[in-house]
């Protein structure tokens, strides 16, 4: 069974309050495993015709970094690695997944793609977390508040 990952107001990649956000909504299921269907346009562009790479790492990212704290762990980016295999069409549906793949004591590593409506993997991403729940005392997720 799939959950909706809560919207984060302002962000930049899952927000819904961001007038210039993308504004992609997530889904976990019982395995862990994220997942989002989305259509970027030109307010996303790179080349013409294509999604900017900057918008394609923001949104691996925020799936492998959400799958993390979708598994109860509060943590923040230390590092990322984006390999861009082929170009994000716009207005075409994409496809996104993420997991973790490995959990230390202070660290916590994901992996993550996006796909286009072939299955062909674009974009192909890794991430290390870093456990840091001393940032987010005073914030409160939707999830957290109910």
């Amino acid at each position: 069974m799939k959950r909706q990952i809560p919207y984060h107001g302002w962000c930049f990649v899952c927000g819904n309050e961001n007038p210039h956000g993308i504004g992609i909504t997530m889904f976990v299921d019982d395995d862990g495993i994220l997942t989002s269907e989305f259509t970027l346009n030109e307010a996303h562009q790179g080349p013409p015709g294509h999604t900017h790479g900057g918008a394609s790492a923001a949104i691996l990212d925020e799936v492998m970094g959400l799958v993390v704290w979708a598994a109860g762990h509060k943590v923040v980016a230390a590092n990322i690695n984006i390999n861009y295999r082929k170009p994000l069409p716009l207005h075409q549906p994409l496809f996104a997944e993420a997991r973790i793949t490995e959990v230390g004591e202070r660290k916590i590593v994901s992996t993550g793609e996006i796909k286009l409506a072939d299955s062909t993997v674009a974009v192909s991403g890794s991430g290390i977390y870093v456990i840091a729940p001393h940032l987010f005392e005073q914030v409160k997720l939707k999830r957290e508040e109910s």
